[in-house]
């Protein structure tokens, strides 16, 4: 049934209403939402400190010393298990840091080797971490997290937009050392590879002190309390002051590599043999130049984009709209965080070729702000609509750019505009718009976004994707109302997106829809001895129009979820939804489980598993979905380790099989120490459908294999040498798996710094 003009405008004055009431009641009872932080004072180094993991100089005798005094979680800012002693100390050049982290049985600490970053491994091991706010804002923080063994682990946190990226990389030291009482961390960070306000003063910063104890629970331990019923984290963090006299020197980093490739190819159709490519030699340069200590330029002349990790299979079978992949790239990684906003407007992975490119992002006072620019030699377009996306490739020379603005607004609120362009031959899209961030009180928020697009595309490329020959215009606009307190947490969102608004430089695969979502959950702690730490039961529901007035989604769930002993935790979900597609209305109900455990060091498994109706987009039907996704990961030891993932799909019509899918991957890395590894990767999709039950002809069976080798030796994250292989494999119905390519690689990398 549709709504009439006055229905549709009551429906969608209604979401403003609901955001807007929220802001005036949440103003008339607002809180101050600061809790008071602990200060300490930090003094110079009396000594030089050699990081190795023993604290022997007298630097570390007179260093500031904090107590982790809070276990946060499962227990509520009580006394901690064991002791931890924080001690911070600087010289005109470094950051230091160290823990003491005592154990009453070593024996069990949880420590393997493992490459940088890899978070699912590192969050089961023993370790401590450290988030510095340079500015003391309250709004985004570095986070630098070692194990045991002095393994490294870093991050941007941008608190506003909810944003922790474990990709973002810089170059400092670190060593851990297991001993009779437990073990000790000590590291050095250049002050060249941080941001922070002019040094010539004496400046405070916001720094949080953590530990991580996994035994049947993973106990985490804090320098400060951290106070359920604050939504802020940032806030509550430790002041340190007497940071003053830093140098960074010349603050240069120069970052040239060198890869070398040669793919052979065969066209596995005709059977014919492997033909050898050509060897391909790919220099490049990437520079990083601190103008000040919160205002860097990156540039790159023939960037390396390469990438040596590859991205995480997805079943892209029967799925409405284009697939996202993580951005891995380094160059467009430092400062990514100056470009967050509520609406994805920046992704940078539609930048795909580019034979150059420059950055400029930095924080003077309460002003932040970035730019990007690059000439890409292709042209990524994704095509949105309301119940599916489209997309293609072009090779055609593309320049695009980005501008950034964001201005501190009290406490810990912002107001922020943000402008894309991407320019070529006969096509262009433009996107401006303004945002904010308003911390309303203890517990409530309230984010919004307007932006405005105009694009026009080539004739061609509009005929063979249903765009508008002429250029097109269109909005989008989000509100969203949320509370984050220590028994409920809720929110309030509506979403408006023009059926003309495209966002060619971000990632928005949707548009013509107008939407309402509310959502609200009861948590339930428990107390010490009980048999679970949280208890979580939820209720959310959706409308969504499209602007000619039809309900295209109406979705309404409810769920329950556990976490407890042996780090286990597990969420069921009911869901009913109706669905607008091509004109059909669904009726559809869901049962949806997710769980994992992780029961020691070195192993965890998990699952997650869907039963219910379904839409089959390829045929415009209702259908019957079984979706399942078991996963594990082994520690052989301290040095090997073995991941396996699976995913299973069946989409049933009356009990007759319309395709059923498998993909499974397997990663066995064998770590040799700290810095060397060997890793071999296979990606295997058997994909099998009944023809007679499509409308338009499909194979019935299509079988790939892809597989990666890779030798990764890393002195830091630039310095490093890969030596690799990888290769894809094709079978279908009449064809056997056959070898379609193989690629063999070597890359070579330095970091210069001054």
């Amino acid at each position: 049934m549709k709504l009439g003009r006055f229905d549709r405008r009551l429906f969608m004055s209604t979401g403003l209403t609901i955001l807007w009431f929220g802001v005036f009641i949440s103003a008339l009872t607002a809180e101050d939402q600061k809790a008071e932080a602990r200060r300490y004072t930090v003094k110079p180094a009396v000594s030089n400190i050699k990081v190795d993991g023993v604290l022997d100089e007298p630097a570390w005798s007179e260093a500031e010393v904090v107590k982790l005094a809070y276990e946060w979680t499962p227990g509520d800012n009580i006394i901690p298990s064991v002791e931890t002693d924080f001690l911070i100390t600087f010289s005109r050049e470094k950051l230091y840091f160290a823990f003491r982290c005592y154990d009453p049985d070593p024996s069990k600490i949880r420590a393997h080797l493992m490459d940088r970053d890899n978070m699912d491994r590192f969050t089961q091991d023993d370790h401590v971490s450290i988030m510095i706010d340079t500015f003391n804002d309250e709004r985004r923080c570095f986070q630098f997290r070692i194990n045991s063994l002095g393994i490294q682990a870093d991050a941007i946190l941008s608190e506003l937009e909810g944003y922790e990226d474990f990709s973002w990389d810089v170059i400092w030291e670190s060593a851990g050392k297991i001993t009779e009482w437990g073990y000790a961390v000590e590291v050095a960070i250049p002050f060249h590879q941080l941001r922070f306000p002019d040094a010539s003063r004496i400046q405070t910063w916001g720094i949080s002190a953590e530990r991580s104890y996994p035994r049947n629970v993973r106990y985490r331990i804090c320098s400060h309390r951290r106070e359920r019923d604050i939504s802020c984290i940032l806030c509550q963090f430790n002041k340190v002051t007497g940071f003053t006299g830093m140098k960074t020197g010349y603050n240069i980093e120069l970052d040239p590599t060198l890869t070398a490739a040669r793919t052979d190819t065969r066209d596995v159709l005709t059977g014919g043999d492997m033909e050898a490519g050509k060897i391909e030699v790919d220099p490049g340069l990437t520079a990083r130049w601190g103008i000040t200590p919160n205002l860097i330029l990156n540039a790159a002349v023939n960037p390396d984009f390469s990438h040596v990790e590859a991205d995480v299979a997805q079943l892209d079978v029967n799925t409405q709209f284009a697939l996202r992949y993580p951005e891995k790239r380094p160059f467009f990684l430092e400062g990514a965080d100056f470009f967050l906003t509520p609406f994805e407007a920046v992704f940078t992975r539609t930048v795909a070729d580019p034979a150059g490119g420059f950055k400029l992002t930095g924080k003077a006072g309460k002003n932040a702000f970035g730019f990007i620019g690059a000439y890409d030699r292709i042209n990524n377009l994704v095509f949105p609509a309301n119940q599916g996306s489209d997309s293609t490739s072009l090779e055609d020379d593309v320049s695009s750019g980005v501008f950034r603005y964001r201005r501190d607004i009290g406490r810990n609120s912002t107001l922020g505009v943000l402008y894309t362009g991407r320019i070529g031959e006969d096509y262009y899209n433009h996107v401006a718009g303004a945002d904010g961030f308003f911390r309303l009180s203890r517990t409530k928020t309230l984010r919004f976004q307007y932006l405005h697009s105009e694009t026009d595309y080539p004739g061609a490329v509009a005929l063979d994707f249903g765009q508008e020959i002429k250029s097109v215009g269109g909005n989008a606009v989000m509100a969203e109302l949320y509370h984050l307190g220590r028994n409920w947490q809720y929110n309030f969102s509506y979403t408006d997106v023009s059926p003309g608004f495209r966002a060619d430089y971000g990632y928005l695969p949707r548009v013509d829809y107008r939407s309402l979502f509310v959502q609200g959950h009861r948590l339930v702690w428990g107390e010490q001895g009980d048999w679970f730490n949280q208890l979580t039961f939820g209720i959310n529901g959706t409308l969504t129009y499209d602007y000619d007035g039809r309900l295209t989604n109406r979705n309404f769930m409810l769920g329950v979820g556990y976490a407890g002993t042996l780090q286990s935790s597990a969420q069921v979900l009911y869901a009913h939804n109706r669905e607008l597609y091509q004109d059909k209305a669904f009726e559809l109900d869901r049962l949806a489980l997710y769980a994992e455990m992780r029961p020691m060091g070195g192993l965890s498994f998990g699952f997650s598993g869907t039963l219910g109706d379904d839409v089959d987009y390829v045929n415009a039907r209702q259908a019957y979905l079984i979706q399942v996704a078991p996963y594990t990961e082994i520690g052989l030891g301290r040095h090997i380790n073995l991941s396996i993932q699976h995913a299973f799909q069946r989409l049933t019509l009356k009990g007759e099989e319309i395709f059923l899918a498998n993909l499974s991957q397997i990663k066995l890395v064998c770590n040799f120490s700290v810095r060397m590894f060997v890793r071999a990767i296979i990606q295997y999709l058997n994909l099998s459908r009944s023809p007679e039950l499509y409308l338009s002809p499909v194979p019935p069976k299509t079988q790939t294999v892809f597989t990666q080798f890779l030798f990764s030796y890393k002195i830091n994250p630039q310095t490093v040498f890969f030596l690799g292989y990888s290769d894809n494999y094709l079978g279908m119905t009449g064809l056997d798996v056959t070898q379609s390519d193989r690629t063999f690689f070597v890359k070579i990398g330095y970091a210069w710094t001054r």
